[in-house]
């Protein structure tokens, strides 16, 4: 009986690998970048390393366009704030628009989040004063980037374990 489960397994691994394979090289159209993942997975039998192998409830960002973001495999488009493994849309279009009225959400939620990621779209923008004065005042750090490196350090502290938050303007927006 174990020989047969051992020739079964022989026979299906192969196939299963080729087919992860292909998935982790397929590409959405008109993607701008992929993100890269810290998470790895090896197999006993081939060292693959299984970069969308993220647990269901854990958010990952996986690409982005100039007016979107690919997280968990869906596109949404337009703005994002992250709290966690929580997603929704969020209503600032430029870095401008983002104030202590958008980020209203961090007075309530809890746990709340060690550290706050402002993507600022394409470019790094300078924090309205006020605007840094009311994130410390929830408890939180605030590290401002452009959307990209937001978005692929969100997933390395988030894979990480830590509770952490994203703002996330669209990459495609300059000012």
């Amino acid at each position: 009986m174990a020989g047969m489960t051992q020739r079964a397994a022989a026979t299906t691994l192969p196939t299963l690998i080729r087919s992860l394979r292909k998935e982790s090289t397929t590409k959405p159209a008109k993607q701008l970048g992929v993100l890269p993942s810290l998470r790895r997975a090896f197999s006993l039998y081939d060292q693959i390393n299984l970069i969308d192998n993220v647990p269901e409830d854990q958010l990952r960002f996986q690409g982005y366009t100039d007016t979107s973001f690919t997280v968990n495999g869906a596109t949404y488009e337009g703005s994002l704030l992250c709290i966690g493994n929580l997603l929704m849309s969020w209503s600032p279009k430029k870095f401008s628009e983002i104030t202590a009225d958008s980020l209203s959400i961090f007075q309530t939620v809890r746990p709340i989040p060690e550290i706050l990621i402002l993507g600022s779209g394409k470019y790094i923008q300078q924090v309205d004063p006020e605007l840094r004065r009311f994130v410390r005042s929830t408890g939180m750090k605030l590290e401002v980037v452009d959307s990209r490196n937001a978005a692929s350090t969100y997933n390395i502290l988030n894979e990480e374990g830590r509770i952490v938050a994203a703002a996330l303007i669209p990459y495609g927006v300059s000012s």
